[in-house]
């Protein structure tokens, strides 16, 4: 496919290389990876397989030979050949069709995945674009106009793919603000108890500094017993961190690896999805659940998806 216009941040990923972080390497990959894994299971790809994150304004694509694509996530208002098209479904692509979007209608962030997945090279056995590091995707950087992607071969015949489609009452709601849950610590205790009731249970709003690597919040002020230095320690996706200013920042898929300040809580991995289609202006509530409940939640979101998974397989088992 050709780029004619490459939107406002557009990007390869995939799920990232998380088995690298012990090494320092930012895992990178999909900052909503249940959509991202949705796309390609409707477009008979492994889970894993490169796609497309367009950001609040996505690109203008020619495709230059016929395939199956699907868009998930945030809707950004697709159109095939200026008709409007229907998100969470595989659909067809010829030669010479054209791809646009429009406004943002929910979330902010689309998936397009394409049968047969996105051809660039693997860095650190992942294809996913990590912009401050300069590597991984097509040169480590955002589309721009004039690129081309290669995509690679489908084990589908594209006749047994067109049409697939999520079921409605599966498909994420990114339009109804709820609360993002979290396990608190390791260090909720080093902050005040009228802190952390303000953490709970009051609105917090992210800033326009916001970005792949972080959120930042604006909102109430926390305030430290002993002060928001500790020994530098480990850091992942969903870790709530909150410097001296004592605002807390979100730390998302392009966050490092270690970090030398307090540690509120971690947003469990079943609401990152979520968390990852918030756009700056958004409005945060905190709910704090336990670590068996994140389990439950997990499951219930894994478990949709390995029945969709199996689903692939015996489509591939029929072709």
């Amino acid at each position: 496919m050709k780029v004619i216009k490459p939107g406002l941040l557009t990007t390869i990923q995939d799920l990232g290389r998380p088995e690298h972080r012990v090494f320092g390497v930012s895992a990178s990959g999909a900052m909503d990876s249940f959509s991202f894994r949705i796309a390609n299971i409707l477009a008979g790809n492994e889970e894993n397989a490169a796609a497309l994150e367009a950001t609040l304004v996505g690109p203008h694509l020619v495709f230059q030979q016929d395939g199956v694509m699907a868009i998930t996530g945030g809707n950004l208002s697709p159109s095939l050949n200026n008709k409007p098209i229907s998100m969470w479904k595989a659909i067809s692509i010829k030669k010479g069709d054209e791809l646009t979007f429009g406004r943002c209608l929910d979330g902010c962030r689309s998936y397009i995945a394409f049968s047969g997945g996105i051809d660039v090279p693997e860095v650190m056995g992942s294809r996913s674009t990590y912009i401050r590091g300069n590597y991984g995707g097509l040169e480590g950087r955002a589309l721009k106009s004039g690129d081309s992607l290669m995509v690679g071969k489908s084990i589908f015949h594209y006749k047994d793919l067109n049409g697939r489609r999520l079921r409605p009452i599966d498909t994420p709601n990114f339009e109804t603000i709820r609360p993002v849950r979290i396990i608190l610590g390791p260090h909720h205790q080093e902050f005040t108890e009228d802190s952390l009731n303000k953490f709970l249970n009051e609105e917090y709003t992210l800033s326009n500094e916001s970005d792949r690597m972080g959120y930042r919040l604006s909102g109430p002020q926390l305030e430290h017993i002993n002060g928001p230095d500790i020994i530098s320690d480990f850091i992942s996706m969903g870790t709530v961190q909150v410097p001296g200013n004592g605002y807390p920042i979100i730390h998302m898929a392009d966050c490092g690896t270690s970090g030398g300040y307090t540690k509120i809580g971690v947003v469990i991995t079943a609401d990152l999805s979520f968390l990852g289609q918030r756009k700056p202006g958004d409005k945060i509530v905190f709910q704090p659940i336990n670590i068996e409940e994140a389990h439950h939640e997990l499951r219930i979101q894994e478990t949709l998806l390995s029945e969709l998974s199996l689903n692939n397989e015996m489509i591939a088992k029929l072709t």
